[in-house]
């Protein structure tokens, strides 16, 4: 009976000390790499967004402020392909979102109307397919709204979006 103890705990330990810790202590390391986890980047343009760091702030196309809180993502044209997920719209104090000219598809996620400090949102020259969220109405603060040559983009402009310092929708679809 001793044996089989000291072989469980032992083989818990090992298990334990072999399985990659997938949760940070810091949420935004966490919305970033489940992002990246998602992503093609061919050339490897990615590669300093190391999860076992406390903050991404020191990872390249990342901006933070004062408070290490992430406030602008810059990933235009790197060639990176795949989708945005959902819990980008955690990222509370994210203020420039610059995705364009890659190869990102699918919808754009609803959650990213809770980007409640975001001024520019450029998503142009993807493969986005769907319409841009009624929640993105919720941006106050949003100033440029450029999706332009998105092909696939349908459906009605938010009503909030028309007052904005530039939207650019041309060549998709609308």
């Amino acid at each position: 009976m001793a044996n089989f103890l000291l072989f469980s705990l032992t083989l818990t330990l090992t298990l334990g000390l072999l399985t990659p810790c997938l949760v940070s202590s810091n949420p935004e390391v966490d919305i970033l790499t489940k992002f990246r986890q998602g992503l093609i980047d061919p050339d490897n343009t990615l590669q300093s967004w190391d999860s076992s760091l406390v903050d991404p702030c020191t990872w390249f196309h990342i901006t933070c402020n004062a408070d290490n809180k992430v406030i602008r993502m810059d990933l235009a044209n790197y060639n990176l392909a795949g989708k945005l997920v959902p819990e980008l719209g955690d990222l509370s104090q994210l203020q420039f979102l610059e995705l364009d000219r890659n190869k990102f598809e699918g919808t754009i996620p609803t959650e990213l109307g809770k980007l409640t400090n975001l001024i520019s949102f450029d998503l142009y020259e993807n493969n986005f397919s769907g319409g841009l969220p009624s929640s993105l109405e919720n941006l106050k603060q949003l100033r440029f709204v450029r999706v332009n040559d998105n092909k696939l983009l349908s459906g009605l402009v938010p009503k909030g979006l028309l007052g904005v310092a530039v939207l650019d929708i041309t060549n998709t679809d609308k």
